[in-house]
């Protein structure tokens, strides 16, 4: 079968796989690996190979980079020093203990081998985390913190991977040149993500067609990543520096049909690509068993258990001593960062699932050292990456939900609309007093028209804001909402009519059709 058939039938299971996890009630990332196990072992099928190094270049980036352009900086910034504990610190610590575990436990594994398969899952994935948790409104500050981690942490691993393959493969490693390495490879990487986001904002600026700005946009991550790692530095680093720096840069850029539509494109692409990625793991597995036939059954449960608890426990022991430790130790970091309950810690230190990226670098890891000699352990290191996706999806993805429920922590999102009705209240507050600045121009009953309109918003959110319970004000809105929804699916009605009859074109019913959907998104977002 060509590899074009392969991808087309994979993605028609991505689809199947996701409309069974939607009607069974299960977070798809358990079904698409499980169907990708089962496609797998399909007796008859020719085994289904990727080069590991073209998935990641092909899947890190984008779903980097849209994680980055839906983050909030402000939320980012204030939580820093979690997040940065989180995506370097638990990443070292997590390395070195799964390495201690991996070397003591498996079976001939030397140490830089060793290391290297701690870095590898050191990484949690945030998609796992979030299909997972789908449904349920995590407290704000949790939710800021395991995004924020999961743009950072990548780029740790992966610095901390290379060092210990070039251990691994070279026989030398050098605390004292990876150290200073480490810091520039950040660094660096940073600097070439914001000089590509600072040049395709001025490309951006410049342009108005959706479908090109859309194309920049799909393309963008990758004009970061490739630079980057051609000069020897962080590529995942520069996408997420570049990502958050075109969020900020966006709205003042990017007309609203532009953003309608490249709204649209990437959710299509994010959903390909995460059911893509959880389905590879699954179709790995007869790879990884073929290649194991020099260990026993009894050493590899050992050594897969070993490695999957000592990565789940790392991290909850790391999350509960840098949330507490600190604080314990500066009286001036409780007063200006007071702690929040215990069950919010223990939220953070069970999220920690891994998914596709640490199969994708296991995969990745050379067959031979410099000397010609086969790389030390690397199928035992594939299958024990491997084991720790199941694990940590099974075991802690199945109970994630149950264990937020017990925990009694599920945030009603009163905060979010908050800020929301204060900003929609602003917004309208804005287009009266410019509303004032044209009423010279404008006729009365335009003006009066635009005054009552927006003169109800302001009031309506006003009230919000200010939780006063006007009933009347929304009662009026969602009056007003039902009317207007009804009369735009008449005039929808009407459209469709005249194309049937032949009395309009198709071009002509979708151009019209197109306003009306608008029209209606928006009254849907009020």
């Amino acid at each position: 079968m060509h590899q074009f058939e392969i991808i087309l039938a994979l993605l028609v299971a991505v689809v199947l796989l996701g409309i069974a996890a939607r009607r069974l009630g299960v977070p798809s990332p358990v079904l698409l690996v499980i169907g990708g196990l089962v496609i797998a072992l399909l007796p008859g099928l020719p085994p289904v190979e990727f080069e590991p190094r073209l998935i990641f270049v092909v899947f890190i980036p984008p779903l980097l980079y849209r994680a980055a352009l839906t983050a909030s900086w402000r939320d980012l910034r204030a939580n820093l020093r979690p997040i940065t504990l989180l995506a370097v610190g638990l990443v070292v610590f997590t390395t070195i203990v799964v390495g201690v575990a991996a070397h003591a436990l498996a079976p001939g594994l030397p140490w830089a081998a060793a290391f290297a398969l701690g870095a590898l899952v050191s990484p949690p994935d945030a998609p796992a985390a979030t299909a997972f948790l789908r449904g349920l409104v995590v407290p704000r500050r949790v939710g800021t913190i395991l995004e924020g981690e999961s743009l950072v942490n990548d780029a740790a691993a992966i610095v901390a991977y290379r060092m210990a393959v070039a251990a691994a493969v070279s026989g030398t490693f050098s605390v004292a040149t990876a150290g200073p390495r480490f810091v520039w490879v950040g660094t660096a990487g940073i600097a070439v993500g914001l000089a590509v986001g600072w040049l395709i904002a001025w490309l951006r600026r410049r342009i108005h067609a959706p479908e090109i700005e859309a194309t920049i946009s799909l393309l963008t991550p990758f004009a970061a990543f490739f630079p980057a790692e051609a000069v020897g530095v962080s590529g995942v680093l520069a996408v997420v520096a570049c990502g958050l720096y075109l969020a900020r840069l966006g709205p003042r850029i990017v007309a609203p049909d532009t953003r309608v539509q490249t709204e649209g494109m990437w959710g299509v692409v994010i959903f390909v690509l995460e059911g893509l990625t959880f389905i590879f793991v699954g179709l790995e597995l007869r790879a990884v068993l073929g290649t194991l036939g020099a260990y026993s059954t009894r050493e590899l449960a050992i050594a897969g258990v070993a490695v999957s608890v000592a990565t789940i426990a790392a991290r909850v022991v790391w999350v509960f001593a840098a949330s507490y430790g600190p604080r314990w130790l500066s009286r001036r970091l409780r007063e200006r960062d007071r702690l929040g309950s215990w069950r919010h810690v223990a939220l953070v230190a069970w999220a920690g699932l891994r998914g596709a990226d640490s199969l994708v670098l296991a995969l990745a890891l050379p067959f031979t050292t410099a000397a010609g000699a086969p790389f030390p352990g690397r199928d035992l290191i594939i299958f024990l990456t491997y084991i720790v996706i199941l694990m940590t999806l099974l075991v802690q993805g199945f109970s994630l939900q149950p264990f937020v429920n017990w925990l009694g922590i599920c945030d009603t999102g009163e905060t979010q609309r908050l800020e929301e009705a204060h900003a929609r209240e602003q917004a309208s507050a804005a287009a009266l007093r410019r509303l004032d600045e044209l009423a010279p121009g404008l006729d009365g009953e335009t003006l009066t028209e635009l005054r009552a309109r927006y003169g109800h918003r302001r009031r309506r959110f006003g009230a919000r804001v200010r939780a006063e319970r006007d009933g009347a004000e929304e009662g009026l809105a969602r009056g007003r909402r039902t009317a207007v929804l009804e009369l735009l699916e008449a005039e929808r009605r009407a459209v469709i009519s005249l194309r049937d009859k032949g009395m309009i074109g198709d071009h002509v019913m979708r151009r019209v059709q197109r306003d009306l959907d608008l029209e209606a998104l928006l009254l849907g977002s009020r």
